[in-house]
């Protein structure tokens, strides 16, 4: 008689005992002779596969590695009726095993996905994110959906429940602690999800069930690929254009272009000629993965190399902070002044430059979670009618009221700007949204500006 293969979680791995471990090392799974404790050793990801190999066989087993419950009883409280493409995307997830990824515009419900899903799989489950402003607003969106104990970890608070949400950065930190825990784990902006702490994080849960949801999935890097190894493969994708004036609002993108002053394109020809010669002797090729790591090895070795990184600033900063824009801007701002337009930024500087100037509130990294909270309930009552900032409100934040969108300075990042785009196409009654897009004309923005509206989203349906 066959004596049964014995599963152990390890601090992010899994310790397989039995001869049955070595046929299934030999069956190409991810497993491998452990010599130190005479038996085997695979990832904790792989433990939807094991078992899967084991259930196939009807090979006996004791499973020694999970601690979460095989069904709890789950239903959500809302009364609220999904739309047809959540329930088509809960319907692929479901389709393929309970494993793999959505694309969804932001502002299109990927939480009420998520909620569904939870409902469906009814294991207890993990939600990461990867800013505490999300940890919080997922914690309060899963407490008014489902009766059961809801806990998070992250910020300096831990408190696991069986369902939990976690920043990534808590998961590098817990997974070998909490990583045997959970039966479903939903990557909350899985494009996050490479970055190679978070990816090996990720490997060391067994969670068998994952549900990946983005609006974005592709990265600079390439590295989205990762995705259908950690998670499972894309199952369902919808566009801004197709959802935009029933789901999103309707959205008009308007791109301005404004001239540097005479001193601005002097200074900008100048510092921009220092540096490509720089990087023309030197043979720096920025199209090259390494380029940029390649041009401050090279820059910092001598007086011209550091000339040439001066050089570098100046032409990327004149551009992004031209006096210019601000005079556009102040325009703007006087013709959508009965508006919630959120103003957006490259560099905390220009951000806190605009709120000086304009007199507005302003939002970075630097700004406490009390007074970023208490700014944002002001902001979505009218009190304030336009918030300046940095990169803080690219992404997770919920800001339902804003129907302006206005970039003086960005990266050539498609998702930086499709972020942007949706953070102001949350539906609400007669609400049409509008993005501006500010570009300092005959310099390098202009490349940039084309490279980021490659995006579908720039040539779909638009405010009438």
């Amino acid at each position: 008689m066959t004596e049964p293969c014995i599963i152990e979680f390890d601090q992010g791995s899994l310790i397989l005992y039995g001869d049955v471990a070595r046929e299934m090392a030999s069956s190409g799974l991810d497993i491998v002779a452990d010599d130190r404790i005479q038996a085997f050793r695979a990832p904790a990801i792989a433990y939807r596969s094991i078992m899967q190999w084991l259930h196939a066989r009807k090979e006996p087993a004791t499973d020694q590695a999970k601690q979460y419950q095989k069904l709890l009883d789950l239903r959500r409280k809302s009364s609220v009726e999904p739309y047809q493409h959540q329930l088509e995307a809960v319907q692929a997830w479901n389709d393929n095993g309970q494993a793999g990824y959505v694309v969804l515009p932001t502002g299109s419900g990927k939480t009420l996905v998520a909620h569904l899903a939870i409902e469906a799989c009814r294991r207890e489950a993990l939600i990461l994110v990867p800013t505490l402003d999300l940890m919080a607003q997922w914690t309060r969106s899963l407490r008014m959906a489902f009766d059961i104990q809801i806990g998070a970890v992250g910020g300096g608070e831990f408190s696991p429940a069986p369902i939990t949400v976690m920043t990534y950065d808590s998961a590098v930190r817990q997974a070998e602690n909490l990583g045997n825990r959970f039966g479903l784990i939903i990557f909350d902006e899985c494009h996050h999800l490479p970055a190679p702490a978070y990816a090996q994080a990720a490997r060391m849960f067994i969670a068998p069930f994952r549900l990946g949801l983005t609006a974005t999935p592709e990265r600079a890097d390439g590295a989205e690929a990762q995705l259908a190894e950690l998670i499972g493969p894309q199952l369902y994708r919808q566009n801004v254009s197709s959802l935009a004036g029933d789901i999103l609002a309707p959205y008009r993108v308007v791109r301005i272009g404004v001239h540097l002053t005479a001193d601005e394109e002097v200074a900008y020809i100048e510092a921009r000629k220092t540096f490509l010669d720089f990087c023309q002797v030197n043979r720096v090729q920025f199209s090259r993965p390494d380029g940029w790591q390649h041009f401050l090895q090279v820059a910092s070795r001598t007086p011209h190399g550091r000339d040439a990184l001066r050089a570098w600033m100046l032409q990327r900063n004149l551009p992004l902070m031209s006096s210019n824009k601000l005079f556009v801007l102040g325009d703007l701002l006087e013709k959508h002044a009965a508006d919630r337009a959120i103003i957006f930024t490259h560099l905390n500087e220009l951000a806190y430059a605009i709120s000086k100037r304009f007199l507005l509130p302003v939002i970075t990294h630097n700004t406490p979670n009390q007074e970023r909270v208490k700014t944002l309930e002001l902001f979505g009552t009218g009190a304030y009618p336009a918030i300046s900032t940095s990169k803080v409100l690219n992404e997770g934040v919920d800001v339902p009221d804003a129907n302006v969108g206005i970039v003086l300075s960005g990266s050539s990042s498609v998702r930086e700007h499709v972020q942007r785009l949706g953070r102001i196409l949350r539906r609400k009654e007669g609400k049409e949204a509008s993005l501006y897009e500010l570009i300092a004309l005959k310099t390098h923005e202009e490349q940039m500006s084309r490279n980021r509206r490659k995006h579908e989203a720039y040539g779909g349906r638009r405010a009438k």
